[in-house]
């Protein structure tokens, strides 16, 4: 048996050594979630620049050519091309522009909406209260795909239509975990003495409740935004979401569904950056309530 010099098994313990700090900065910092987000930033940001053909338009002699590191792909597509010809790499890239667009716009309005209501709702209490927690049953209880398709059918298929439904979406999971903060922080000391100082009910809401349930708000807002992506890419796959020929990982994946035997990469790619996205965006999320709420800070 061949013994391993000094030097080396010095090197390879000090190497072993590093793995645990490796995965407790891993598990601190959520590292990898953030490099997807940021390449994800950049896409959205910089999709000109960064795409090599036309997202909308595309040539039938070029249809189903595979990936480039595939025997008969080219270097023209990279990640191959869909049934119409279109490059699948650019598509995506400027897919990530559109989806982040609608989503963000429609959970900024969705924020606003649910976090003002909540708050209002646990402050004044009695039949205020009542009355807006039994709307937001009721509105909970209503099957959004089924309304979503029947509004788009009224009203038409368009960007602003599928923005609306993601903001109908968005709002209510806010009222109700934003009401049970206001609640508990209500009933503290500071807002007592607020009220003795004379400060009008809207100043206490906004002045003094607000910044105690911001923290939560941002960790709903957070999660949140990952169910928006799915919800408009499942909307855009049902025909009910973003109009074609717009690029949108929901109908990039919707149009390849009937192509998945002979061109897998049409659907696979989208699929994966949404798959990708959600994942990072629920992992930051666990983060920040992690890191935000004392009682599940890990050490």
């Amino acid at each position: 048996m061949v013994e391993m010099p000094t030097a080396g098994r010095r090197g390879l313990l000090r190497s072993l050594g590093r793995v645990p700090n490796a995965w407790q900065f891993l598990r601190r910092w959520p590292v990898i979630p953030l490099l997807i987000l940021i390449g994800l930033a950049v896409c959205a940001i910089f999709a000109p620049q960064l795409s090599t053909q036309n997202p909308r338009r595309g040539r039938v002699l070029d249809r189903h050519i595979p990936p480039a590191w595939t025997e008969e792909g080219s270097t023209a597509h990279l990640l191959g091309t869909d049934h119409v010809g279109r490059d699948v790499y650019t598509r995506i890239i400027h897919g990530a522009r559109i989806s982040m667009m609608v989503t963000l716009i429609a959970l900024t309005s969705g924020f606003i909406l649910g976090t003002s209501i909540g708050v209002v709702s646990g402050y004044a209490g009695g039949w205020l209260d009542e009355v807006l927690m039994r709307i937001v049953d009721v509105w909970m209880s209503i099957p959004f795909l089924m309304v979503a398709l029947v509004l788009v059918i009224v009203i038409g298929q368009s960007m602003a239509t599928l923005m609306g439904l993601l903001a109908m979406l968005a709002w209510v999971h806010f009222v109700r975990v934003i009401r049970g903060q206001t609640l508990q922080l209500k009933e503290m000391d500071y807002i007592a003495l607020a009220r003795v100082a004379g400060a009008s009910s809207l100043r206490v809401m906004f002045r003094h409740l607000f910044p105690g349930i911001v923290n939560t708000a941002v960790v709903i807002a957070t999660l949140r935004v990952g169910q928006l992506i799915m919800a408009e890419a499942t909307l855009s796959f049902l025909g009910a979401g973003i109009p074609p020929p717009t690029p949108a990982w929901g109908v990039m994946v919707g149009e390849a569904r009937a192509y998945l035997e002979e061109a897998w990469w049409t659907s696979v790619f989208p699929g994966l950056c949404i798959f990708l996205t959600v994942m990072a965006l629920n992992f930051m999320g666990d983060w920040l309530r992690d890191r935000l709420d004392p009682r599940l800070r890990q050490l």
